[in-house]
Parts: structure tokens; sequence; C-alpha cells
């Protein structure tokens, strides 16, 4: 039973989400039943298949534009096509030339095709959420009188103390009251090298903990963490309506109720004034509806967007709708998270300064003994690099880290020293001021040194560095020669870091310290400045900042998935040329856009003249109406080629 049961939902579920593409396959294969049917002389049965590829096709427009009606009192485009498509079926039936019912089926399948292809290119809000809410686990581990409690994370409650081991997912924001670790807090904070926390120090729900066993204790509601407000903030920032999509929604009704109103003084007032005939009056108002039905208008946009979406696909760029095509051709001002989108997001070892009488691949030989236990990324980073070098690996002994500090170990019976230049100078081990001269300048460049010594001997330095991308500096020149007004930087990273890759990239205004809600706060200021504002990230920090940005943009080949979720636009792959690409594409279809609107109005223009001079007929207007659209619709293909 219960296996008929999820059976049963299935398919309703699949005919829910695929109702209107279903409908305008039904309603095109009516619609072509009818026409075939006409022309062999079947009047009766294409009776009986256009009324109800009307009733299929129309059905959604139907009901959106009675709602309006009845709820908002206006006239929109919904409404406009189906007083269109019955007049003209109407007007057939009247002068028995029943191919204009087939003109009528047309009008209606082309909006239901558009609502189809608006509802299938449109974003899941609640999908983004449910990716955010799979970053914290269900179930925290709790202490209770020495016993641990695996107890449901909605059930906790302020002061209560959870258990974390190394590897899992803190579950809720807290303060450590016992043990130390280091946390990756990449998610959230976007800090591109795991942080050292201790007792008295705060972590954030899903961030992951390293090595260390911690004790955290529950300072405020799980509902209140940070991790939570991020999916406040997107769904705050996903819900609220551009004002571009504002001015659409009035322009479409004033069009329409403009449309309607005229059509009625149509049929009304020529009779009344001008000695023209009811049969005449009613004839010239129909042909008027269909010859100023927006038909050409709308094509004038949709498949334009639709090949410039299919252009961009071809070259890793996907745009998850039409709208966000047009707006990227429109952006004066883009900000970029640092790690892993101007930056690659690993560590590399960049610099390798040993003192007189000690070779580097001695140096490299001894950090490498005692790093190759840890787990930290400075340890993954020395390691991966000597294993490049083929730099033989020597066993150490007694290694031991110390948290925030280094990590100590013996090397043939001699002491090794991996770690900061403070703890360094905590073992009594002399750092000459030449070294600690060309560690001050590494770091002004935004690097992090290590301290290698021996015993009580300092035997050099190594810095690593999450280098900039190659193609990082050559986008933001293209971008600024190409008419972006403002390049900005946001990172969670220090200042000093974030300053460095900045001069690197000729950027001038740096955010540094952030936290996703501070990003958020920055998008808004910039909109405020500026008539478009793009945003490029690959971490849940900047999905706030995505979703609130007039354009989101996810580097898809080491994005994190709610990013991807979240952005407007998703680079299949890493290489950040493809939104100079992007904007490109978007600038030439607002061209063409404007182009075909301006035929389009033209035209429509010229028919309702010709008809209100009764120098056109139906098939004439028809014609018209669909050559205008059918030529609108090329011209909007000119964008499949690159």
């Amino acid at each position: 039973m219960t296996q008929r049961s999820n059976s049963l939902i299935s398919v309703r579920d699949f005919f829910q989400h695929y109702s209107q593409t279903i409908a305008v396959i039904v309603c095109a294969i009516l619609v072509f039943i009818g026409w075939v049917c006409l022309q062999i002389g079947w009047v009766g049965l294409a009776f009986l298949a256009l009324p109800v590829a009307y009733v299929i096709g129309g059905y959604g427009s139907t009901k959106d534009g009675l709602t309006t009606l009845v709820e908002e009192k206006q006239f929109d485009v919904d409404l406009l096509m189906i007083v269109a498509a019955l007049g003209t079926a109407i007007l057939g039936i009247w002068k028995q030339d029943y191919f204009l019912i087939i003109d009528g089926g047309i009008l209606i399948l082309i909006f239901a095709l558009s609502s189809a292809l608006e509802g299938i290119a449109m974003e899941n809000t609640e999908r983004n959420i449910k990716k955010l809410m799979q970053l914290t686990p269900d179930i925290a581990l709790v202490i209770n009188d020495q016993q641990e409690e695996k107890i449901p994370i909605h059930q906790l409650k302020i002061g209560d103390i959870i258990l974390v081991k190394p590897g899992e997912r803190i579950p809720t924001d807290g303060i450590i009251v016992s043990g130390n670790s280091s946390i990756n807090q990449a998610a959230i904070t976007g800090e591109s090298i795991p942080v050292d926390k201790t007792l008295g120090d705060e972590v954030f729900a899903g961030t992951l903990n390293g090595y260390g066993v911690l004790q955290l204790k529950v300072h405020q509601p799980p509902e209140s963490s940070l991790i939570q407000r991020v999916i406040q903030l997107v769904k705050q920032a996903q819900t609220d309506a551009p004002p571009s999509q504002q001015f659409m929604e009035k322009f479409e009704r004033g069009y329409a109720k403009v449309i309607i109103l005229t059509g009625l003084g149509l049929a009304i007032i020529p009779p009344l004034f001008l000695s023209w005939n009811w049969e005449t009056a009613i004839y010239r108002a129909l042909v008027f509806l269909v010859v100023a039905s927006p038909c050409a208008l709308l094509a004038s946009i949709m498949p334009t967007l639709l090949s410039g979406i299919a252009n961009g696909a071809r070259h890793g760029i996907l745009f998850k709708n039409g709208a966000q095509l047009e707006k990227i051709g429109r952006i004066n001002a883009i900000a970029f998270d640092k790690t892993g989108t101007l930056t690659t997001g690993k560590l590399n070892i960049v610099d390798i300064i040993p003192v007189v009488g000690i070779l580097e691949t001695e140096l490299l030989q001894l950090a490498l003994a005692i790093e190759s236990v840890s787990e930290h990324p400075i340890g993954q980073a020395i390691s991966q690099f000597a294993l490049e070098k083929n730099i033989p690996k020597i066993a150490a002994m007694n290694v031991a880290t110390q948290i925030g500090e280094g990590i100590i170990g013996e090397v043939n019976q001699n002491q090794i020293f991996v770690g900061k230049l403070e703890w360094i100078h905590q073992h009594n081990i002399y750092v000459s001021p030449e070294l600690v001269e060309i560690s001050d300048h590494l770091e002004t460049d935004g690097k992090t040194v290590v301290w290698v010594a021996q015993n009580h001997q300092t035997l050099g330095l190594i810095a690593v560095e999450d280098t900039v991308r190659l193609e990082a500096k050559t986008l933001i020149k293209n971008l600024k020669k190409f008419g972006i007004e403002q390049v900005v930087m946001l990172t969670g990273d220090h200042q000093r870091t974030a300053d460095s890759v900045a001069k690197q990239l000729n950027i001038d205004l740096v955010y540094a310290n952030l936290l996703p809600e501070d990003k958020l706060t920055i998008i808004r200021q910039l909109k405020n400045r500026y008539h478009g504002v793009a945003m490029v990230g690959d971490g849940i920090n900047d999905a706030p900042a995505l979703a609130l940005a007039d354009v989101g943009i996810a580097m898809g080949g080491a994005g994190n998935d709610v990013a991807l979720e979240t952005a407007d636009i998703v680079l299949m792959t890493d290489q950040l040329g493809k939104i100079l690409k992007a904007i490109k594409l978007g600038r030439r279809a607002n061209r063409v856009i404007q182009q075909n609107i301006a035929f389009a109005l033209s035209f429509i223009v010229l028919l309702l003249i010709s008809n209100f001079f009764g120098l056109i007929n139906m098939p004439t207007g028809i014609i018209g109406h669909e050559g205008s659209t059918l030529l609108v619709t090329l011209s909007g293909l000119r964008l499949l080629k690159s």
C-alpha cells in the first residue's frame, strides 16, 4: 500500500512539475491536427480538436489574467491574448473562415510556450535553502552528567555542552570550553587558511573541526547561528523583486489596458460618429486586436535571450534565465570574492630563504620530516612541494603540535622546530635581524611565513601564499578597458593579505575581514551607487551577496553547491576570462533586443494605421503580425553565432 501511495505521489509530482510543458506540447499537437483536418475538409474533427487546444493552452493565461483583473482591477497581456484569440475564433466562425481559428490557436500556443520556458528557467528558492541546511548536522552530541547523548539540533538550549570530534562539522555556534583545534572556516568566512581556536573562542555552525576534540557551550539558540542567518539572507535577497521586473509588469498591464480599451472604442465609436456599419467596425476592431497583439514584442526578447543562453552554454557560461543575460550587459560595477575566485584557494610555497651554510633542500627535508605528519594546510603545502621536487623523506620522532604556534619533533637526535617567529623566540633560538627584516617584507606582501630551526640554531624560513590566478590580472585590466566603472574585492582574509592581492591585480577598492552579512551590506551600498552590480564568488559565505547582486556569478569548477544554486550565472570552468565573454554577450543581446523592439513597434503602428483606413483585411493583418514575429525571431537567432 505504501509503495503504491509513493508511486501515486511521484506521478502527481511529475505532472505538477511539468504541467506547463505538457500543456504546450498537447496544445501544439491539437492545433496541428486541427490545421490538417481543415486542409482535407474534416471540419467536424477540427472543431473537436481546436476548442480543446484553446482550453489546454490558454487555461494558465486565462486564470492569471482573470485573477489580475478581479484582484488588482488591472488588465495584463495574458488577458489581451485571450481576448485576441477568442475574438479571432469568433470572427472565423462568423465569416466561416475557419483557418482564423488556427491563428487564434497559434497566439495561445506562443503565449503558453513563453510561460512554460519562464517556469522551467526560474530557480527554486527552496532548493537553495535545502542546500544550505545540509551544511549542519541534524544531531548534536551533548554531554549530560558525564554521559554523551545525541539530540536533534533544534532541541539544543543555551548552556548545553556539545562534544565535537576531529573531522566533524560543528552543529551550532558555540564557545570553546575545553580543547583546542584548527577550524576550517572557508565555507563561512572565505578564509583560505584554517584558524586555530582555543578556550574562549567562538566557532560557527557549518565549519569543519580539524584534529582536536572540542567541547562547546551553546551561547545562543541554534536558529540564531551564523549559518541560519545566511539562510535568511538568501531567502530575503532572492524574494526581493528587482526594479526592472516591476517596470516590466507595469508596462505589460498598461499596454494591455490601452489595446483592449482601444479595441472596444474602435468597435463602438465609428458606427456612432463616422458612419461605419457595425459589421465593419467589429471586423476592424477584431483585426486591431490581432495586429496589436504583442507577439512580435515578446518575440523580440525571448528568442534573443534563448540564443544568447545557448551561445553562452557553448562557451562554458550557464545563464540560469534570460533576465540575467540582459542584466549582465548593463552592469557597471563588479565585486569579486578573493579566495578561490581571484586566487586558486590552495596554498603554495613561494619563497625558501635558508641561512648561510644551509641548502634549500636540507631546509625543506627537515621541515618535511616534521610537517609530513601534520594535517595543517601549511604542512600539506610543504609535503606537496617536497614531493614535486623529489626530496627524500627522513623519519621524525616525538612529533607534537602546539596549537597556533608550530610543530616540534626529533630528527637524528636533533630537535626541529617549524612555526611562528614568536614561538621560535620562546625557545631561546637566535634569529638574525636580517632574516626578521626579510620575514616582515614577505608578510607585508601578504605571505604566511613559517620558521625552521634546529636545536638553538635558525635554519631559515619558508613562505606560503594563496596564489593569484594567472588570468585574474588580465581580466581586471580588460574589465576597466571595457567600461566597468568599479572593480571591488571582498574577502574574509586579513587586510594585509587582501591589500597584497589587490595590489597585484590593480584593484583599487578592497574590503577585508568580512562575514557573509558584511558582504551583503557592501553589495547594497554598491547597488545604491551604480546601475548594475555583479558579484563573483564560489563559497557559502558568498551566497547572500550572490543572491542580492543584480547578477550573481559562481565559479563552477571549484564552486560550492550553494553558491552554484544561488548564482544567476555559473562558469562551468574556472576560467575568469569567461566573465568578460558573458558581459560582451549580454551587451550584444541588449542591442539586438532594442533593434527588435524598435522594428516590432514600428510594424505594429504601421498595421494599426493601415487597419484604421481599411487598407488591410484579416488575412493581411495576420500575415503582417506573424511575419513581423518571424522576422524578429530570426533576428534574435543572430546571437547563436560566436
